[in-house]
C-alpha cells in the first residue's frame, strides 16, 4: 500500500532547490519518492512504510526550507 502526503513549502527560488528537498527526503526509510513543484511551493511524497509528518519537514529544513504538512 502506497501512502501519500503533501506539504507546502516556503523559500524555494529554483529548480535545483526542489532538487535539494527531493534528495533530502528520499533518504528516509519508507519514501519511495518525492516530487517537489517549485511554482506551486508543494512537495508530494509517496511512501511505503510509517513515516511521521513531523519527520518530513525536518527533512526538508534540513535542506534549508520551511515546510508544512497539508492535509
Amino acid at each position: 500500500m502506497t501512502i501519500r502526503m503533501e506539504f507546502a513549502v516556503t523559500g524555494m527560488h529554483c529548480n535545483s532547490c526542489g532538487l535539494l528537498i527531493d534528495d533530502e527526503v528520499e533518504e528516509l526509510p519508507g519514501v519511495t519518492s518525492s516530487a517537489t513543484d517549485v511554482r506551486k511551493e508543494r512537495t508530494v511524497v509517496e511512501l511505503t512504510g510509517p513515516v511521521a509528518a513531523e519527520r518530513i519537514v525536518e527533512a526538508i529544513a534540513e535542506a534549508g526550507y520551511t515546510a508544512t504538512p497539508l492535509p
